[in-house]
Formats: C-alpha cells, sequence, structure tokens
C-alpha cells in the first residue's frame, strides 16, 4: 500500500497519489482488507462503501474547489481494490476531460505536463486536516469485531 497515509480506519484508507502529480489532489481509496473489488466487499464494506466515498469525495471538492470529482476504479494493479478520487477544475492540464484525465500521471512522468508538487502537497496537508475535523459519518465506517 502507497505511504503518505491521509486517512484510515478499520474499513478503508486513502492515499494521495505519487509524484509526478497528473493533477494536484488526486487521491486513492483502498479497502483495507485484501479484497480485488466490490463485488467481494463483505457486508459491512459494501454498506458502508457509499457514504464512505460520498463523504471523501465531498470533502475533497471542498478543500480543491473542483468542479466535480471523478471516480474509477480498475484494481488491476494492487492486490486490494483501489479507487481513484480525481478533481476536475475548470482549467485542466491540457484541457484534459474525462477518460484523458487518467493519463495524466503517464504525461507526467514522460515530462509532457507539470503540476505544481507545492501545490499539491498542500492539498494532501489541507484533505488530511480536514478528513480530521469532519470525521466520517457512523454509517460510512465499522468496527470489525
Amino acid at each position: 500500500m502507497p505511504s503518505g497515509i491521509v486517512y484510515a480506519d478499520d474499513l478503508w484508507v486513502v492515499v494521495p497519489a505519487a509524484p509526478p502529480y497528473g493533477v494536484p489532489g488526486w487521491m486513492t481509496l483502498h479497502t483495507k482488507r485484501h479484497v480485488p473489488g466490490p463485488a467481494h466487499f463483505d457486508d459491512i464494506e459494501a454498506a458502508c462503501f457509499g457514504p464512505a466515498l460520498r463523504h471523501f469525495e465531498r470533502v475533497l471538492e471542498e478543500v480543491t474547489g473542483a468542479v466535480r470529482i471523478y471516480t474509477a476504479a480498475m484494481g488491476e494493479s494492487s492486490p486490494h481494490f483501489h479507487g481513484h478520487m480525481v478533481p476536475k477544475y475548470r482549467h485542466m492540464p491540457d484541457d484534459a476531460k474525462a477518460w484523458a484525465v487518467f493519463d495524466l500521471p503517464r504525461r507526467a512522468v514522460a515530462g509532457e505536463i507539470a503540476v505544481d508538487a507545492a501545490l499539491a502537497e498542500s492539498l494532501v496537508t489541507a484533505y488530511r486536516d480536514r478528513l480530521h475535523a469532519q470525521p466520517l459519518p457512523a454509517n460510512a465506517t465499522a468496527r470489525r469485531a
């Protein structure tokens, strides 16, 4: 699992995307348990997933000022579920939209685009602080027995 944990509880872990950044504020939501995707969630994960995702994305939208948050999960590069939560700003690198946004990290690695690393890091800190100040609602997390 990536380092730099922004949030963690018994079910969920949120971490920022690794540099070089394709979009400032790009986060990933992981299951704590090794599970390939929502079709394999247990009843607790399934019941909590929607409310947790809604909370994480609302807070991310507030912190970043994004017009929306793109959400996608492909599930090939990790043994556990991870969903991408990507801020969609009014002005994106090369005006990327929809699926083109998910190519931005590759383009950053290739040096084709650059994202302000200081801004990206400041958003990680602001998001972590806001999640601490606005905890998940009770229906979004549960303790495992």
